[in-house]
């Protein structure tokens, strides 16, 4: 298996209060990804996500697909080396 990495994405636009978490975690737990998505306080929705960069990268084009509860605006990424610590992944 490949080494894991770390996707930091910060998604804008509606993805509160429309269960885009939700989705978000049953996506990247199919991808078998770890981590978590959480709301912020300025409307957004932080996903940290860890595990093979193609499947990452494939959660990311998930999120930009257009085919997310809410409406998605913009999706800013952010990679790095993984940190490890999580099971699963968590709505926040």
């Amino acid at each position: 298996m490949a080494d894991p990495i770390r996707l930091s994405a910060w998604v804008h636009g509606l993805v509160q209060g429309v269960g885009f978490r939700w989705w978000t975690r049953s996506r990247a737990l199919e991808q078998g990804l770890v981590g978590y998505a959480r709301n912020t306080s300025d409307g957004r929705v932080h996903v940290i996500a860890e595990g093979p960069r193609a499947r990452c990268e494939r959660l990311l084009e998930l999120l930009r697909s257009g085919n997310t509860p809410g409406r998605v605006d913009l999706v800013v990424e952010d990679w790095g080396a993984a940190q490890g610590g999580f099971t699963g992944f968590e709505e926040r």
